[in-house]
């Protein structure tokens, strides 16, 4: 245990090829669950927690962490199963996500794996639409479920999704039409809120869940002699997905000559530990942080501007 709270911290630094970390925990009883360690800004034995007025029952309370005060939110509870007693003894889980800084309380901290994406899988078929998973894994002969915490966060605390008034301008609606942005997210709740702001600009989208389908769907548009380029004004990708994640999938697209011209944004929520130099790396054309609706809008719109001028 002291060798993965030591560790955590130094070990957020990884980008592998196609490669991830993950750390283990459980909850109520004996499945296993994962998180992307890339995400992991430490792990605590569960500190005094106090309570807030009028808190969503998920937050257990609130706790003053290294100069800041973090929301602690129960991960039996968000997921639909009982709250954790004798929450001292547990433990909690300080991420990053979209910007925001917050903690998950946790029965208990196991270890750290290191794994390929390839091994990493969508939730199986027949899980229904309600579930909070974005992947599955086997290791040890354990299922090991990959929670989806951009579900969580949404409903605990719902983000602003609407565009603000002036962002986009009534001449970019009316050539938005004609244009068409894949959108690639293992997260549904992420591909709903991506989905609606580009098609609220009255831009045509295709959404697919993983880097995996987005290279083979490009491969298959290339083989028929399509230009991917002209079809799709832009590629909004997630980085972390089952499969095949975002750094390779910009990889194998840039390494082809075909697919090399497509105009690729990297969309994370990777906002504490995310490597800029990687992204520049593996050839994408920008990066936006989950989840702002405003940037996103932005950079569409910069893009039917910028190809409205190369025509």
């Amino acid at each position: 245990m002291a060798g993965v709270l030591d560790t955590v911290n130094q070990r957020t630094q990884l980008v592998g090829q196609n490669r991830l970390e993950l750390l283990l925990f459980r909850l109520g009883g004996e499945q296993v669950y994962g998180i992307n360690v890339f995400k992991v800004k430490e792990v605590l034995q569960c500190p005094k927690l106090t309570m807030i007025p009028q808190r969503n029952p998920v937050v257990r309370g609130v706790s003053h962490i290294r100069g800041g005060t973090i929301p602690i939110m129960d991960l039996s509870l968000a997921t639909g199963q009982g709250e954790l007693d004798d929450i001292e003894s547990c433990f909690v889980i300080i991420t990053e996500y979209n910007t925001a800084t917050q903690g998950f309380l946790v029965r208990g901290v196991e270890r750290i794996v290191n794994m390929n994406w390839g091994d990493i899988h969508p939730p199986p078929k027949g899980s229904g639409r309600e579930h909070y998973l974005t992947a599955v894994t086997n290791i040890d002969g354990r299922l090991v479920e990959i929670i989806d915490v951009e579900k969580i966060l949404s409903e605990v605390s719902p983000m602003v999704e609407e565009i603000s008034e002036g962002v986009v301008d009534d001449s970019i609606n009316e050539v938005a039409a004609s244009k068409h942005v894949l959108i690639v997210d293992d997260s549904a709740i992420a591909r709903k809120q991506i989905k609606r702001c580009v098609e609220s600009i009255g831009v045509e989208t295709t959404v697919l869940n993983d880097g995996r389908q987005a290279y083979e769907h490009l491969m298959n548009l290339a083989d028929a002699g399509e230009d991917v380029s002209k079809k799709y004004l832009v590629m909004i990708s997630d980085i972390e997905m089952p499969e095949m994640d975002g750094y390779t999938l910009t990889s194998e697209v840039r390494s082809d000559p075909r697919l090399a011209k497509l105009h690729v944004v990297l969309h994370t929520s990777l906002s504490g530990v995310f490597n800029q130099a990687m992204v520049k790396k593996v050839g994408a054309d920008n990066f936006l942080a989950k989840f702002n609706p405003d940037q996103l809008a932005t950079m569409v719109t910069d893009r039917i501007k910028a190809a409205n001028l190369e025509l």
